[in-house]
């Protein structure tokens, strides 16, 4: 028991335990890859387990570390899989970029260069930031020759980094001397995720490889807006009026997702339809479910996690 409410359920959901868990909780919180889909692949169950919580009155938010699309394409790619989402439910790092600039008066007059694909692109303009680079930097080339001087815009006043497949030397020496030689040049990372389901057979190399190449390069160390940084939530509970204790974060990354729980106060759902984890090894104190459609099926074997006690290590 602890500040005098009983303990969280953990270990094997029992029907009494799955009710108290929903009882407790107005809105979930959940992660996209590898909670949701697998690359382009919807995971079994979770229409099933997204309708029952919509029926029983629960509001669901969408927040991901992925920021290679934008709200808006999101919004169509849920649709595309059958699943009905609005922008204003799903909370991307890309977004989260954008309205750190937007809420600290970033000047009108600077650039933003974008080491990143097209989620961060839009929503950089959408706030009303100019930007460049993206996607179509990933054509150009350097030539190591004699005496090559490699030109930049001293108007970048910020450069993002986010998950980015066509990241090249042409990227990293843009941005590295932007943040270098602009005066007050910011390094803003949407995430440090190491790896991420970019499809359904397999993990990828994440944005925090791209940030790593970066930071290494700057000797800086990035500001962070995407999980597990509490910035993101900042902006969920101007969007919903909702205490951080009557929320549920649900997410397959304890460095991410579960870490975002706790450092913002929520109660914490993981899930294994995502990643390999040798839990135990880790953590074992620390109890989880099999896939979201399985948290709410109670006549399954499975393990709910609905807060971790102390600090993740």
């Amino acid at each position: 028991m602890a500040n005098g409410l009983p303990d969280p359920p953990r270990g094997l959901l029992t029907a009494d335990a799955a009710r108290s868990l929903v009882d407790s909780v107005d809105a979930f919180l959940f992660d996209c890859d590898g909670v949701i889909w697998k690359g382009d692949k919807l995971i079994e169950g979770v229409p099933e387990a997204m309708e029952l919580l919509r029926k029983l009155g629960k509001k669901l938010v969408f927040v991901t570390n992925n920021s290679r699309k934008s709200r808006r394409q999101y919004s169509k790619k849920f649709k595309s899989l059958g699943l009905e989402v609005t922008e204003e439910e799903i909370f991307t790092s890309s977004f989260a970029a954008a309205m750190f600039l937007k809420l600290n008066h970033f000047p009108p007059e600077k650039k933003v260069y974008v080491v990143g694909e097209d989620g961060i692109l839009e929503e950089l303009k959408l706030a009303g930031f100019e930007c460049l680079g993206g996607p179509e930097d990933g054509n150009k080339n350097i030539k190591l020759e004699a005496d090559f001087y490699f030109e930049h815009d001293k108007s970048v006043g910020a450069v993002v980094v986010g998950l980015d497949q066509y990241f090249n030397y042409y990227k990293m020496q843009y941005a590295r001397i932007c943040i270098s030689e602009n005066p007050g040049c910011l390094f803003i990372a949407t995430n440090r995720d190491p790896t991420g389901h970019m499809t359904s057979a397999q993990e990828w190399p994440g944005a925090g490889t791209m940030v790593a190449a970066v930071s290494c390069s700057v000797q800086k160390e990035p500001i962070v807006v995407g999980k597990p940084s509490s910035f993101l939530m900042d902006f969920l509970l101007k969007s919903f009026n909702l205490e951080t204790s009557r929320m549920c974060m649900v997410g397959d990354r304890l460095d991410t997702d579960i870490l975002f729980g706790q450092n913002t106060g929520c109660k914490t759902l993981l899930v294994l339809s995502g990643r390999k984890l040798l839990l135990f090894d880790i953590c074992p104190t620390i109890a989880f479910t099999r896939s979201v459609s399985h948290a709410w099926d109670c006549n399954c074997r499975l393990y709910c996690l609905t807060r971790i006690a102390g600090r993740f290590e």
